[in-house]
């Protein structure tokens, strides 16, 4: 689970409670660190960032990491795993279903 407080357009806290495997609880607490004090806008940009890092491009390649994502290019590495960019990434999709207030139980077997 994902819990984020936002208040006047700015995530006030972000707080995760699961488990999972080392790269998806590793990503989950790197988003809640870096989203602290964001605007939703800014969380979003961040979120497309970091989703089109691991995601653009053949596994194989290594780009730069783009700028404003900060630590989270430590885990550029699970770009030559398409199965641990879930993992990587499952958080990030149920933190944008969260600021998009979609609710509901968010997957990753939609998303690319």
């Amino acid at each position: 689970m994902v819990y984020l407080k936002v208040a006047g357009g700015v995530v006030q806290d972000a707080a995760f409670e699961g488990s999972g495997c080392a790269i998806s609880t590793a990503s989950a607490s790197l988003m809640t660190e870096i989203l602290k004090g964001k605007s939703v806008a800014q969380a979003e940009a961040i979120y497309h960032l970091f989703h089109d890092y691991l995601t653009t491009g053949s596994p194989g390649e290594h780009p730069e990491p783009p700028e404003g994502i900060g630590k989270l290019a430590a885990l550029g590495g699970v770009r030559e795993f398409p199965i641990r960019v879930k993992c990587a990434t499952l958080s990030w999709h149920t933190m944008h279903a969260a600021l998009e207030q979609a609710g509901g139980t968010v997957s990753n077997e939609d998303v690319d």
